[in-house]
């Protein structure tokens, strides 16, 4: 049975996003407008949590290292601003919050790939 919100809420999801899991890494591409101009800028990074499931405020949090500094992003999954996400790689991972990964350095960091494979449609959608 749905409810008044869900009804309401329907038309706004998004549909054919790809599965988003702790361990992937990513590219997120984002529009932003400058001025009256609006341009698509991709931010590449590791899944570190996937949080609310696959409801309206679902949300990822990406990481990714810039010249040694960490810096994350909270992209809200079904926001018009994203365009789309790719998946580049499977991490295999065995927890569902990534956060001691803030705390790694080096090879510490690094996860071990999954067998899975991405196909490039999974990789369009």
């Amino acid at each position: 049975m749905t409810t008044k919100t869900e009804k309401f809420l329907k038309p706004f999801l998004k549909e054919g996003l790809p599965d988003i899991r702790p361990g992937d890494t990513v590219r997120v591409y984002q529009k932003i407008k400058e001025g009256e101009k609006e341009k698509v800028q991709a931010f590449e990074g590791q899944v570190l949590a996937r949080k609310h499931g696959k409801e309206i405020g679902a949300t990822i949090t990406v990481r990714r290292e810039i010249s040694g500094i960490g810096t994350e992003k909270i992209f809200p999954l079904h926001s018009p601003i994203i365009e789309k996400i790719e998946i580049l790689k499977r991490g295999k991972v065995r927890r569902a919050k990534l956060y001691y990964l803030r705390k790694v350095k080096g090879k510490g960091a690094k996860l071990k790939s999954s067998d899975e494979e991405i196909s490039l449609e999974d990789r369009e959608k």
